[in-house]
């Protein structure tokens, strides 16, 4: 019996790139540009994922609707420059050999669910051993911020996939993937701590070289 064709939905910031070094540089520059005081690198990796209106929220529940969007807006000038200045954000270990292993299982179709503007991930999706690989690319531009599951939602409907797995180092994503019907597997290497991310995933792993064996134990088809 051939296994339903399955979503294997991946976040990008602290799953497949390590980008905190920009995020950050990109924070400062937007609290600077506002003269306000630069949360803890703690308090600013532990709102990546959410869109960035949402996240200046919770790093600055006091600023009003009108300074929350002038941050956002020097945060993406800050990230712009950056990505014009310095080196991309690097791909974690073992990410390009596993997205080549999924790409070869028959039921499998891979997508992207991010809390990154279309410009962001057209930036990310840049580098050729990136480009052309997911069959749906959902941004923060067209949907609520995780873990709304909009999007997750979405790129089921554009796959035809009747099942899926989301992928992803934070909560967010989690709750994200589980308010979507999928399953979940959370990556120990990213911005929210292991224990946190366990508490609404089916499985966490350590290395993309678990990833195969791990969702290939989520159903009992593959």
């Amino acid at each position: 019996m051939t296994a339903p064709r399955t979503l294997i939905l991946f976040d990008v910031d602290g799953t497949l790139i390590d980008s905190q070094a920009h995020i950050l540089k990109a924070m400062g520059f937007a609290f600077s540009a506002q003269n306000l005081a630069l949360p803890s690198r703690e308090e600013i990796l532990s709102i990546v994922g959410l869109s960035l209106f949402e996240a200046f929220g919770q790093l600055c529940p006091y600023a009003d609707e009108a300074q929350r969007a002038d941050l956002v807006t020097s945060y993406k000038d800050g990230f712009f420059t950056l990505r014009q200045t310095t080196a991309p954000s690097p791909l974690y270990p073992g990410a390009l050999a596993c997205l080549d292993l999924l790409q070869g299982v028959e039921p499998f179709v891979l997508g992207i669910a991010t809390g990154k503007s279309r410009r962001g991930l057209e930036h990310v999706l840049s580098n050729p051993d990136l480009a052309g690989r997911f069959a749906t690319e959902q941004v923060a531009d067209n949907h609520p911020s995780k873990p709304h599951p909009a999007m997750v939602l979405q790129a089921m409907a554009e796959t035809g996939a009747s099942r899926g797995v989301m992928i992803g180092d934070t909560s967010f994503d989690m709750k994200m993937g589980r308010a979507a019907g999928l399953k979940t597997i959370g990556v120990s290497w990213g911005y929210h701590a292991a224990s946190v991310v366990g508490e609404n995933a089916d499985r966490v792993i350590d290395h993309f070289d678990c990833l195969l064996p791990e969702i290939q134990s989520l159903w009992n088809d593959l």
